[in-house]
């Protein structure tokens, strides 16, 4: 064989290299469930600050919020269970008497565009006046 001095001490290293075994959990705190590793506790920090960092941004906006802003929606919507805002279906219950003056304006809004429509149709004869 023609090989290094280099090559053998690389075989050599790689032989002997043994394979990384990340610790378990001893037995006697077994009852606290698994081991937290390095990627366990990066992606628990990473998502710790995601939310202290939102709650900083609310807490600023909630500092520039003009309080002498108002919109009627503000009145007239309330939360549901999913947190979210929702409008305020408000159903008016109109008597009887009203009923009946809606439908007889409705009628009488209905014959005058009919006359309107025939009149622009079928105009009448000019009237002579003497």
């Amino acid at each position: 064989k023609n090989c290094s001095r280099s090559d053998r001490a690389f075989r050599s290293a790689q032989k002997s290299r043994r394979e990384h075994r990340e610790r378990s959990q001893p037995a006697h705190r077994a009852q606290l469930g698994p081991l937290e590793k390095k990627k366990d506790y990066k992606e628990r920090a990473k998502k710790t600050h995601q939310k202290r960092d939102l709650l900083q941004k609310l807490r600023e906006k909630a500092a520039l919020k003009n309080p002498d802003e108002f919109y009627f929606a503000m009145t007239n919507s309330r939360r549901g269970e999913d947190g979210k805002h929702n409008k305020v279906e408000e159903t008016k219950h109109l008597s009887q008497k009203q009923m009946v003056n809606m439908k007889t304006q409705d009628i009488g809004y209905l014959n005058m565009k009919r006359e309107a429509e025939a009149a622009v149709q079928f105009p009448s004869s000019p009237i002579l006046t003497l």
